[in-house]
């Protein structure tokens, strides 16, 4: 990842489609208001493993995508939303990069953060106490995020999770090949 331009020199990402326009952030706004007020509903114990970081602001940047989202575990006031790329990010006290499929593995459990970490394929900056709270406090959700969205959607949302499972698998195929 650290051989790529930096996607933040432009203030714009380049994604899969960069001659499209990024979305109005506002309509992803209770998108993903119901996502994560359906995670936390369904793990409420997983607020005990953030400890005192459980009111603290994370800034998860998928780098080829045309946003960052901006994400605060608590129980008592959960916000997770779009923000863009112009001007300075909101307040967080640590951000973690990574292009939207190796963040999207992350979340379907199907790779390991350590092994994106040292790989430099997932770079985390700021307080990373807080983000190894972060990722036991993701660990112990009774199923892969990433089916907890899809399932939210039905039988839509279950397609795209395994196109987005396919894409995932041959992205990693290519970087092995690539990279043996």
């Amino acid at each position: 990842m650290t051989s790529q331009p930096d996607p933040h020199a432009t203030g714009r990402a380049r994604g899969p489609m960069p001659f499209l326009p990024p979305p109005p952030l506002f309509l992803l706004k209770p998108l993903l208001a119901r996502i994560v007020r359906k995670v936390a509903a369904q793990n409420p114990g997983m607020f005990a493993r953030l400890g005192p970081h459980a009111h603290e602001h994370f800034l998860i940047d998928p780098v080829d995508m045309p946003f960052m989202l901006h994400l605060r575990p608590d129980p008592d006031a959960l916000d997770f939303r779009a923000v863009g790329r112009r001007g300075a990010p909101p307040p967080h006290v640590a951000r973690i990069s990574g292009t939207f499929l190796n963040l999207f593995t992350l979340m379907d459990a199907e790779q390991d953060g350590d092994a994106l970490f040292f790989s430099r394929d997932l770079i985390v900056t700021g307080d990373t106490e807080a983000v190894v709270c972060l990722r036991n406090a993701l660990d112990d959700v009774d199923e892969p995020i990433a089916h907890t969205v899809a399932a939210l959607f039905g039988p839509p949302g279950r397609l795209a999770l395994e196109a987005l499972r396919r894409a995932a698998d041959t992205a990693r195929r290519r970087t092995e090949e690539a990279h043996p």
